[in-house]
């Protein structure tokens, strides 16, 4: 299964169990700004107890593997959890929905876009932007985020809500960064 039809797959699984979702990670930072190539979709997903089975259905062997005891665990702790297309090598990396304001905020703030023929939820460009730039701060300083975060910056600029970025670059303490992308940005 190619990328794209194991992301569409996997939207229709989560419409279809009636799981709350957000795409986001570099799949929307190519679409919202520069293409790059990834070997897995990160999509945070607000998963429920009577959920699990239909993952556990929709992703079963042989050609899919995923713990249920891993489900069961990232729900309880607010984590992660992944699905191995064993015949690709692609993964999914299932983001459990926080109570944190990032995350919240973020969620409430996504949007439907027609992505390779399925409407799915992505994040805003804003919310790719600042997490791309949080995930630089957590690496110390991951290139490759900054980069996917200038690309996003680059093409949406026009468009983008200053005001939101700057407030949240602020409480999430990523202001250099931030700043670095705007310099970066202006520049080109």
């Amino acid at each position: 299964m190619a990328q794209q039809d194991l992301l569409t797959y996997t939207i229709r699984i989560l419409d279809g169990a009636g799981i709350d979702y957000m795409v986001t990670g570099s799949i929307v930072s190519s679409l919202q700004g520069e293409p790059r190539s990834t070997h897995d979709v990160d999509v945070i997903v607000a998963i429920q107890s009577q959920h699990v089975g239909a993952i556990l259905n929709a992703f079963a062997r042989p050609r899919f593997y995923v713990d249920e005891g891993a489900i069961r665990e990232a729900m309880r702790m607010g984590g992660t959890f992944n699905v191995l297309d064993t015949h690709e090598g692609d993964k999914i990396d299932f983001w459990m929905l926080t109570d944190s304001e990032f995350d919240q905020s973020r969620f409430n703030r996504r949007y439907a876009e027609d992505v390779f023929g399925v409407r799915m939820k992505v994040s805003s460009p804003e919310d790719t932007i600042l997490a791309k730039l949080s995930w630089a701060k957590l690496s110390g300083g991951g290139e490759r985020y900054i980069r996917d975060a200038l690309g996003v910056y680059q093409v949406q600029e026009p468009s983008l809500d200053p005001h939101y970025l700057d407030e949240w670059a602020h409480r999430l303490s990523i202001d250099n960064l931030l700043a670095r992308v705007r310099a970066e940005a202006s520049q080109s």
